[in-house]
C-alpha cells in the first residue's frame, strides 16, 4: 500500500506543478508579483495536504514565532524533496530560493521559477556563484522577501553531514540581513533515493534568528552549522526501525 499511495501522489504532484507551472507561466508576466507569489504557496499547501491524505504523512512546526514579517536570509538542512515542497507552502509567500539553474531550463517548470525571483546558480562556478547570491539576495532582500538557502548544496541522509558552503554567510555579511536556521527529519519519511513517501509526522524546528551585524561569514556559517546540526540530533527518529 505504502508503494501505491506513493505512486498516486508522485502522479498527482506532476500534474500539479504543469497546473501551476502553466498559470503562473501564462499569467505571471501580466500580474503583480504578489500573483505568482500566492500560487506557488498554494501549489505547496496543495501538496503538503495530498501528502496528509494520501500518504498518510504529517508535519509538525515548532519555533514559528521566530520567522519575522520583514527579509531574513531562511538556511535549512537539506535532507529530501519534501522540504522544497513544504517550505514554499509553511513560510510566506514572498521567497526568493538560491536553486541549480539546471532547474530553470524546466519547461514551463523552470519559468515559473523565474517569475518567483529565484536566484539561479552554477554551483560549478566557485566564487562567480558567490558574488551571483551577493547581488541578486541583497536585491531581494531589499524587496522584503526571504531568501532560501540550502547551506549543504545537496541532499544529504539522516544522521549524515556535509560541509556548509559560504554562500550564504557571504549574503549575510554583506546585506546585514539575520539568519534564520531550520531543520527536521523530513529524509526519514521521503528518502533522498527512492520512490516510497513513509507515513508518519515530519518535525520541523525553525531556531531563533542569528544576527549577522558585525560578523564575517564564516562565524555566521559556524553559528548556523552548530544550531541545524545540534538540533538534528535531539529530532525523534520514531519510526524509523520501521522504514
Amino acid at each position: 500500500m505504502i508503494l501505491l499511495r506513493s505512486l498516486l501522489y508522485f502522479l498527482l504532484l506532476v500534474l500539479s506543478v504543469a497546473v501551476f507551472g502553466t498559470l503562473i507561466t501564462l499569467l505571471g508576466r501580466f500580474r503583480p508579483i504578489e500573483f505568482s507569489d500566492q500560487m506557488a504557496t498554494r501549489w505547496g499547501r496543495l501538496n503538503l495536504w495530498m501528502q496528509r491524505v494520501i500518504c498518510r504523512l504529517d508535519y509538525r512546526l515548532e519555533g514559528a514565532e521566530n520567522l519575522p514579517e520583514g527579509a531574513c536570509i531562511v538556511m535549512s538542512k537539506h535532507q529530501s524533496t519534501w522540504e522544497t515542497i513544504a517550505l514554499r507552502g509553511l513560510l510566506k509567500p514572498q521567497q526568493s530560493w538560491v536553486l541549480k539553474q539546471e532547474l530553470v531550463r524546466i519547461p514551463l517548470f523552470g519559468q515559473g521559477l523565474t517569475l518567483v525571483k529565484s536566484i539561479p546558480i552554477d554551483r560549478a562556478a566557485g566564487r562567480r556563484a558567490v558574488l551571483k547570491v551577493v547581488e541578486m539576495g541583497k536585491a531581494r532582500l531589499a524587496e522584503g522577501r526571504y531568501v532560501i538557502v540550502f547551506p549543504e548544496g545537496t541532499r544529504t541522509a539522516p544522521g549524515q553531514r556535509r560541509k556548509y558552503g559560504v554562500g550564504g554567510g557571504v549574503l549575510a555579511e554583506r546585506s546585514g540581513a539575520d539568519v534564520v536556521p531550520i531543520a527536521h527529519n523530513a529524509g526519514i519519511y521521503w528518502r533522498r533515493r527512492g520512490v516510497k513517501k513513509y507515513p508518519g509526522t515530519v518535525q520541523i524546528i525553525v531556531g531563533p534568528a542569528i544576527q549577522s551585524t558585525n560578523k564575517k561569514a564564516a562565524q555566521i556559517m559556524r553559528e548556523v552549522e552548530d544550531w541545524i546540526e545540534e538540533t538534528q540530533e535531539n529530532l525523534s527518529t520514531i519510526g524509523k526501525s520501521s522504514k
